[in-house]
């Protein structure tokens, strides 16, 4: 299912590409009035809300009904909580750090983007928390069968028709190093418990000696995380881990733990039935079966949804 997640974390942060290219030409919009316009589910949505997200459609220079968008955030955020997600301010802090900077910007430049095109940056974190809590949410759906899972007879069937061969994978053994950092202290360590990692992952060499290198440290967590398929790697880790050789780490990262990185211990090529069944599963989910299954999710959350007009 990976190339699933792919797809919608990418889908929702490639709206924005656009925002660098216009920032500078946007006018400083007025404030804008803020009543209820619209009850979903016992949750409000308000003028304001709408008139941020056609700010939002404009600078995206993208087609919508901002109300219908703002509905259809509204049910995904509250399906998402059904479930049992939770996105953290944390999480959306480092999303939109990630932004920033793979668009070559500072967060003082990004957070000026949004105010002067009238998004606002609360509004792009709101979006940013729905687009990944959805994520889960349709993962969840597509893992359950919905999105069309691989039986052990689909996998055979699909080896019959390519001549009885089993298709193969890269199976890795991981290694996650985090250099925890409280919610509490995070504006004030962050910064330094991304230079101590830093200097550890640069040091890294393996995973024999990983514990050695961290006994010194506080507050250092080491995990072995076994053996990982290629289909498994989680998305946000996926290319890094791919990019990175045998005894090296991937880049640190911050997530809402604190700051971390991977090492990878050793890698392989797999071939079995659970590796066949996990990577026709990963072909069949394309793009488009994505899309389908989310706009079906939606439209039966919509059915069942108590949606009042004010």
């Amino acid at each position: 299912m990976p190339t699933m997640r792919k797809y919608l974390f990418s889908a929702g942060f490639a709206l924005l590409v656009a925002a660098t290219s216009v920032s500078m030409t946007v006018m400083t919009p007025p404030a804008f009035a803020s009543e209820i316009k619209y009850v979903v589910n016992n949750v409000p949505i308000t003028t304001g809300d709408i008139a941020h997200r056609a700010a939002f459609l404009k600078l995206q220079r993208k087609k919508g009904d901002a109300a219908q968008e703002m509905i259809d955030q509204t049910l995904r955020l509250a399906e998402a909580r059904r479930l049992g997600i939770r996105i953290s301010d944390a999480q959306v802090e480092a999303a939109y750090q990630r932004f920033a900077t793979s668009n070559k910007m500072q967060l003082s430049q990004l957070n000026g983007v949004m105010e002067k095109s009238g998004v606002g940056k609360d509004h792009f974190k709101e979006f940013i928390r729905a687009q990944m809590a959805w994520n889960q949410a349709l993962g969840a759906r597509y893992r359950s069968g919905e999105g069309g899972s691989v039986t052990e007879q689909d996998a055979v069937r699909r080896m019959l028709d390519k001549g009885g061969a089993k298709p193969s994978a890269t199976e890795y053994m991981l290694q996650q190093v985090i250099f925890v950092v409280p919610a509490s202290e995070r504006s004030a360590t962050l910064a330094k418990r991304k230079r101590e990692a830093d200097a550890m992952r640069a040091r890294f060499n393996g995973c024999t000696t990983t514990r050695e290198f961290a006994k010194g440290l506080i507050d250092v967590t080491v995990r072995d995380l076994g053996r990982v398929l290629a289909p498994q790697l989680p998305p946000d880790w996926a290319e890094q881990i791919k990019a990175t050789k045998v005894g090296g780490a991937t880049v640190t990262r911050e997530t809402e733990r604190g700051v971390e990185f991977i090492g990878i211990c050793s890698s392989r090529e797999v071939s079995d039935d659970k590796t066949a069944q996990m990577v026709f599963q990963s072909e069949g989910s394309s793009d488009k079966n994505a899309d389908e299954l989310s706009k079906k999710y939606v439209e039966e959350l919509k059915a069942k949804a108590h949606i009042v007009k004010r």
